[in-house]
């Protein structure tokens, strides 16, 4: 038995981060809750100075595509197992964001044009920089339980506005590559090969269909395995 318990917490130090790994992961946690409030700052300072959505985009885009891209090393975190997580779903989550800045924001004049953009945006951000606060605090044990519940409350009102803003920007854009044919490739050619850019857009929206109610029932779900129940949230704020 004592040998058991032996290998048990040996498991469990192997199984934790090293300092190493936990700076690292506190900084890159960090540097997302600055560049997210940021990012939020400018998006809220832009309206409220009386501009419009024509020319949100020029002004958010540089902060938009760095701190979004440097979500990718999420999946290399995952993969790598500093952070545990599933990557699949990890993978999905990042990329279908990326695809969104730079396939369809980046690659469009439309797209920045859509009132989906200011929605996509503040629900991004918002989210985004209560994610990455909860994480880097998480790091080294003092995440306060406001901070729980706004993560594992906030999105039910944030991700419906965010998949609208990101379904918005999309249809805005398909629009733009039916009429360019941007990135397709057309038969005859040498490789004997076709590809239609605007249909690949066009089944992502369609997979938002199965993928998004899937989503938001997982969050539910863990929303009441950290939460818990109403009554429950009460005592643990008491």
């Amino acid at each position: 038995m004592a040998g058991s318990k032996s290998e048990s917490r040996s498991a469990k130090t192997e199984n934790k981060p090293s300092l190493f790994a936990n700076i690292y992961l506190f900084s890159y946690n960090f540097i997302q809750v600055f560049g997210w409030s940021y990012l939020l700052y400018q998006l809220v300072n832009h309206y409220t100075s009386g501009r419009t959505t024509d020319t949100l985009w020029n002004e958010v885009r540089l902060t938009v595509i760095i701190f979004q891209n440097a979500a990718v090393l999420e999946i290399l975190n995952v993969a790598i197992g500093i952070v545990k997580s599933n990557l699949m779903l990890t993978t999905f989550q990042v990329f279908s964001r990326v695809m969104v800045v730079c396939g369809i924001l980046l690659a469009t004049p439309t797209a920045p044009l859509s009132p989906g953009l200011p929605l996509a945006l503040l629900a991004w951000s918002v989210t985004e920089v209560i994610r990455y606060l909860y994480y880097a605090l998480n790091i080294v044990g003092l995440v306060p339980y406001v901070l729980i519940w706004c993560r594992y409350t906030f999105f039910i009102a944030l991700y419906p506005i965010g998949i609208t803003g990101e379904l918005l920007c999309m249809y805005a854009a398909q629009k733009f590559v039916g009429e360019t044919q941007l990135w397709s490739v057309s038969l005859p050619n040498k490789y004997n090969f076709t590809f239609s850019y605007h249909y690949l857009i066009i089944y992502i929206m369609l997979l938002y269909i199965p993928l998004f109610p899937q989503l938001y029932l997982h969050m539910f779900g863990q929303r009441k395995k950290i939460i818990g129940t109403p009554q429950s949230a009460k005592a643990k704020s008491s």
